[in-house]
């Protein structure tokens, strides 16, 4: 008899890593599609710092023709999609390619599905209900955090401080393309707070109540051996390109984790800071793991003590030893990356978390997926932990 559960595994369907696989974009798709009129979704500091500079003449020297769509932002507002679509529809683009943080990929993921589709967006929302099939899509990372490349979830921002998502199967794009070098201008925060975000995807994923199983397990030990031995490198030196590699591969395989093992509190307890602050969702999640950590131990200690093994090494200790262990490694990497580490530093008033914390309890498709039951008096004393 088995004595394995049934799970079902799914993630794109081709991966990409080669430091400097910008260069080749053209070479890259035009060997894999017969398409040509391509929709590049990203936003305009990229656009204009000249990060797209290389992809682009290597795509239209294998005769691509271009339309670009520069106006993402974080947390994007539905109104940026749509603008997306009419573009690509104009443009009658055949193919779309995300370039950018989690955001720009975000965005391309529903524009693929847009852009060809009679389907409204607000009959989207919630999970499984994108019909049909979508253009082709390409992704490509910038910053080595979200893992929104290997995904099958986008979310937007749909009223003053609330967000919906979209998770469907036909979000997974068809090619990921991972080249470090695209992060090597990440400032310092930027890298800290990404990879931070990275490594709570591989956390959550790996003590997710549903859906885990041996292959996001895997993935989510990996992702976060290679994170948290190389977060601080990175942080430090952004031109290493070990560390940016690493990082880059690392935030890939957690987001293969999440996206089957789906994420949990300390993402529930991130969107409402985003939401009112805008804080950004990295830098959000760092914020509230510390306080997690801690309130998940009496229910997670035996697997927090098989990530200390990952991360210091086999231990005789006791597994509350060892999970403690965990928590105080993981307090003491977001010390040393530089990110902030209270709400009062990144000028959250204390007056507005009870608002918050009667937030975080919509988000009920990912607290549901806690080791540990939250309820809105345990959010409150999260967010005062973390004040």
């Amino acid at each position: 008899m088995s004595s394995f559960k049934p799970f079902t595994f799914d993630t794109v369907a081709s991966i990409v890593a080669e430091w400097g696989a910008a260069r080749r974009f053209g070479e890259i798709l035009g060997s894999w599609t017969e398409s040509r009129n391509l929709l590049i979704v990203t936003d305009k500091f990229l656009h204009t710092n000249g990060l797209l500079d290389a992809a682009k003449a290597s795509l239209q020297q294998a005769g691509f023709t271009l339309s670009i769509f520069d106006d993402v932002v974080a947390d994007p507002p539905e109104s940026v999609l749509h603008d997306c679509v009419g573009q690509a529809r104009a443009a009658k683009v055949d193919l779309v390619l995300g370039l950018g943080g989690g955001s720009s990929m975000d965005i391309a993921k529903l524009a693929a599905v847009l852009i060809p589709s009679s389907q409204q967006l607000a009959d989207l929302y919630g999970i499984g209900k994108v019909k049909g099939s979508r253009l082709p899509l390409v992704q490509i990372p910038t910053t080595a955090g979200t893992g929104s490349e290997v995904t099958n979830i986008t979310i937007l921002t749909t009223g003053e401080t609330t967000k919906m998502g979209v998770v469907a199967q036909q979000l997974y794009a068809d090619k990921v393309i991972l080249d470090a070098e695209l992060t090597v201008g990440l400032p310092p925060l930027i890298t800290a707070a990404t990879g931070i975000d990275a490594m709570v995807h591989a956390i959550e994923a790996y003590t997710s109540r549903h859906r885990k199983n041996p292959l996001s397990d895997a993935l989510a030990r990996e992702a976060l051996r290679l994170l948290a031995s190389n977060l601080v490198a990175a942080c430090e030196d952004g031109s290493n390109r070990q560390a940016r590699e690493a990082m880059l591969l690392g935030a890939t395989l957690a987001g293969q984790a999440f996206a089957n093992a789906p994420v949990a509190a300390v993402h529930a307890l991130a969107y409402p800071l985003g939401g009112h602050y805008h804080i950004p969702h990295g830098l959000s999640n760092a914020l509230m793991l510390g306080p997690v950590l801690r309130f998940n131990l009496s229910a997670a200690a035996p697997l927090y003590a098989e990530l200390a093994d990952v991360l210091l090494g086999p231990s005789e200790a006791t597994v509350t030893d060892r999970a403690t262990g965990f928590v105080a490694f993981m307090d003491d990497l977001m010390n040393r990356s530089g990110a902030p580490r209270r709400l009062r530093d990144v000028k959250v008033t204390e007056d507005s978390l009870a608002l918050l914390a009667s937030d975080a309890m919509k988000q009920e498709r990912l607290l549901q997926n806690n080791p540990v039951e939250l309820r809105e008096a345990d959010a409150l004393a999260l967010y005062q932990a973390a004040f």
